[in-house]
């Protein structure tokens, strides 16, 4: 009898995507991460969309000086005459997590827009690259005088080192908070982040809104991509043991409660945890 072969899992294809080099491919792993909503998702035309966009703006680079100058130029143009906006009136709308989803409706939040415009300016041979910027994900290009800064959420706009500063001190939500006596952004907030930590920024942002929804088993798909990329990290151990807990998976989430409190045994919880782990060794879930 012929065997039949198994399609891999979509955590599968992930995993070997983000394993196969320490700098793994941005779109191909971002459109995995969409599988989480399209199991059956082809990346294909998602793929060249973005051929085609860096199409569409190569005739209108010119002889840019700098990759900077080039990249204004490339942000500009996707948002006019292209259409690519951030998503202000439904901001925590999961779709505007997804890299195909926003390639379609042109709308997204800060960081997948980020994606779309660093891989066009891949196409074009332009590095720009993204920036983890506190509260709102930003990118970066060279300058002559050093990098420049833009938001594709508000049109590419360049930020100077005053909108930096601002926007950073309006972080803290208040004029007396430790926010307010910053003179300068600490260079650290401004540094270039590596495909994973975009990866990781893009999951959390999507397990935090399918938390709000209460969608376990959406962000139970979250949270285990999450822990393909740093299987020790507590917080996320701790939310997926959560997670299996109310799925009634109570195995699987005894597991992940002792090994949160290997990894963290001075957390502000793990007495909280400890009592979790008791009524579920005695086969009692605990109360949610």
């Amino acid at each position: 009898m012929e065997e039949i072969a198994l399609a891999p899992h979509p955590r599968d294809r992930f995993l070997a995507l983000v394993h196969v080099d320490a700098n793994p491919a941005l779109a191909p792993a971002a459109l995995e991460i969409a599988r989480i909503a399209y199991p059956d998702l082809d990346p294909g035309p998602s793929l060249r969309q973005l051929d085609g966009l860096a199409a569409a703006i190569r005739p209108h680079l010119g002889t840019a000086p700098t990759p900077a100058d080039a990249a204004a130029i490339v942000a500009a143009r996707l948002c006019d005459p292209l259409g690519f906006h951030g998503n202000r009136d439904d901001y925590y709308d999961p779709r505007n997590s997804f890299l195909n989803d926003v390639l379609e409706r042109r709308t997204g939040i800060p960081i997948t827009l980020a994606v779309v415009l660093i891989e066009v300016g891949a196409r074009l041979g332009i590095t720009i690259e993204g920036v983890g910027f506190p509260g709102h994900f930003l990118v970066r290009a060279a300058g002559a005088r050093g990098p420049r800064f833009f938001d594709p959420f508000f049109g590419g706009q360049e930020l100077d080192d005053a909108a930096l500063l601002e926007r950073l001190r309006a972080l803290s939500g208040n004029p007396g908070g430790p926010g307010a006596t910053l003179t300068r952004v600490p260079p650290e907030l401004l540094g270039a982040v590596t495909t994973g930590e975009i990866l990781g920024r893009m999951l959390r942002n999507l397990l935090r809104v399918y938390l709000d929804r209460t969608e376990p088993l959406l962000a139970l798909e979250a949270v285990e991509r999450l822990l393909l990329l740093t299987p020790d990290a507590p917080d996320e151990l701790r939310t997926r043991a959560q997670l299996y807990e109310r799925l009634e998976c109570f195995a699987a989430a005894r597991a992940d409660y002792q090994r949160y409190l290997a990894l963290a045994p001075e957390a502000s919880d793990a007495r909280d945890v400890c009592t979790r782990l008791a009524r579920l060794a005695n086969g009692a879930p605990t109360v949610h």
